[in-house]
């Protein structure tokens, strides 16, 4: 058995790919537009994981954007991606400062929550041992749900 990719749906592809590549810094690896199915799928892959996305197509995460219209409740409910990061204070000053909300400080200097655009629940996880607290984040709140 090997992983092969996690699919989200998303209600805006464009605000979707400037969350998960310009601000968590992904990849886009591969899009397909479909007549047909009316959807585009578009595969993403963390920076360290490009070269195995480009040689076996894993591990990658797949979004999928259907034409029409639909609204998407319940991302709790799938519970959450997780990524591991090379500065999780540098990564969470970058999304804080382009309007996301860290839902869960890394106040531990190791793991922090975000939410996507969508609502899905992404888990950051530094690399290595924790870093040192560090303010803002050693004395921030929770804010929302995670």
């Amino acid at each position: 058995m090997q992983y092969l990719h996690t699919m989200v749906r998303v209600s805006d592809i464009e605000e979707s790919l400037y969350f998960y590549c310009d601000l968590l810094g992904m990849i886009e690896m591969e899009r397909k537009d479909s007549e047909k199915g009316r959807f585009t799928l578009v595969f993403l892959a963390a920076p360290e994981d490009e070269i195995s996305a480009h040689e076996t197509r894993t591990p990658m995460l797949e979004l999928t954007y259907n034409w029409d219209p639909e609204e998407y409740t319940g991302g709790r409910n799938f519970g959450h991606l997780a990524y591991r990061v090379n500065n999780i204070y540098a990564l969470c000053d970058r999304l804080q400062r382009n309007g996301v909300t860290i839902n869960r400080p890394p106040r531990d200097g190791h793991m922090a929550f975000v939410r996507s655009p969508d609502g899905i629940s992404i888990e950051l996880l530094q690399d290595g041992d924790p870093l040192p607290p560090e303010e803002p984040w050693a004395s921030m709140e929770n804010t929302g749900t995670w």
